[in-house]
């Protein structure tokens, strides 16, 4: 969705969707609209320092191509959603096709999957049943938008009778491998739930604060045990694909919204941005984290520009003081992809023209 940074903003959520961004979708979306959209993203994520994301959206084998042109580890989101679209007709299909690129692409060392429904109010009763069973059997992590808006409990309630945390209880889904994006709206009992079933949270604050979603409870899940992980969204609902400003204002919009200074300190914010997010994805036993044994994915960080002068704590500046602009190297299996703050990876380059021709073609969506 890169290629829809800024295509429709200061809009609510449902209203971008429904305005804006399906109708663009529909008319657009094929492999080399999400291959161009997805190298645009790694070269964006890749400069920040980013060296592992988790995606969900159409044509998932046309993402995996533009990370492996990038040299990124990817967990592939399997999108499951009830609409037809220009990828799948049903949630049957989606399905079968997603399931088919997971066992095509075998054992990619820079790959992995997750399963995607996409929301409660796009995905039926049944096919979170089969989310769920393919999810036991398979030992895949689940990926779903969850209690992100106001809106979307009310038309749960008025819908299932429950909230979507209750129902999707009900249908086998609150497990150890449910990463549940955005988690804003929570109440104290659906928070000690994700708990104490070792459920994770993909904290978005960015997105959450420019579709004005609310503040999510970071504090409280922490407090739980729960897995905080910090995530973008998309770059059309963002608009940066930056985990160095998504740890500085989680960390920030923690504090003020629990009252407590205390409540997401600098270590806590580093750990979701880095191996908070490998746990929710199954992959904390490769990367996340610098220890022996674990993949090279390694990013450095210039300290030494005067606007972080003085550094008495080198975590702290990550977080409170340095941003994307400050990344030097990085290196993800060991192999350098950006030397001094230039991309490496030949597969991105030449990325203007592309972009430039996707800009022209998708940019009356953003005035219809």
């Amino acid at each position: 969705m890169s290629l829809m940074r800024g295509l429709a903003d200061d809009l609510p959520l449902m209203r971008w969707l429904q305005e804006h961004i399906w109708p663009a979708e529909a008319k657009h979306a094929s492999p080399q609209f999400v291959r161009d959209g997805t190298l645009l993203a790694c070269a964006e994520m890749l400069r920040g320092g980013i060296t592992c994301f988790n995606d969900m959206y159409f044509f998932p084998e046309a993402a995996f191509e533009a990370a492996s042109l990038a040299g990124m580890r990817v967990a592939l989101g399997l999108i499951v959603i009830e609409l037809p679209t220009a990828y799948a007709s049903d949630p049957a299909d989606y399905l079968r096709k997603g399931l088919a690129l997971r066992d095509r692409l075998g054992e990619q060392p820079m790959a992995s999957f997750c399963l995607a429904p996409h929301a409660p109010y796009t995905v039926s009763d049944a096919t979170f049943r089969q989310v769920a069973t393919l999810a036991a059997e398979l030992d895949l992590p689940v990926h779903v938008h969850l209690h992100e808006t106001a809106d979307e409990i009310a038309r749960s309630v008025a819908e299932h009778g429950v909230r979507p945390i209750e129902r999707l209880r009900r249908l086998g889904l609150v497990a150890p491998n449910l990463i549940a994006v955005h988690a804003v709206h929570l109440e104290d009992a659906e928070i000690e739930l994700l708990g104490r079933h070792g459920c994770s949270v993909a904290h978005c604050p960015s997105s959450n604060l420019k579709l004005a979603s609310g503040f999510a409870p970071v504090h409280s899940m922490l407090k739980n045990n729960i897995n905080v992980a910090l995530g973008t969204d998309g770059a059309a609902s963002n608009n940066r694909l930056d985990l160095f400003q998504e740890m500085r204002t989680a960390a920030l919009l923690a504090k003020a919204v629990s009252g407590d200074a205390e409540a997401m300190p600098a270590h806590a914010a580093l750990r979701a941005a880095t191996l908070g997010g490998a746990n929710a994805l199954g992959l904390g036993s490769i990367t996340g984290s610098i220890e022996p044994g674990k993949a090279a994915d390694l990013v450095a960080v210039d300290l030494g520009a005067l606007e972080l002068a003085p550094c008495y704590d080198p975590v702290s500046h990550l977080v409170y003081a340095a941003g994307r602009e400050h990344v030097s190297d990085v290196w993800i299996s060991g192999e350098r992809r950006v030397h001094e703050g230039a991309l490496l990876p030949e597969g991105l380059s030449g990325l203007a023209p592309r972009w430039r021709l996707w800009h022209h073609a998708l940019r009356g969506h953003a005035d219809s």
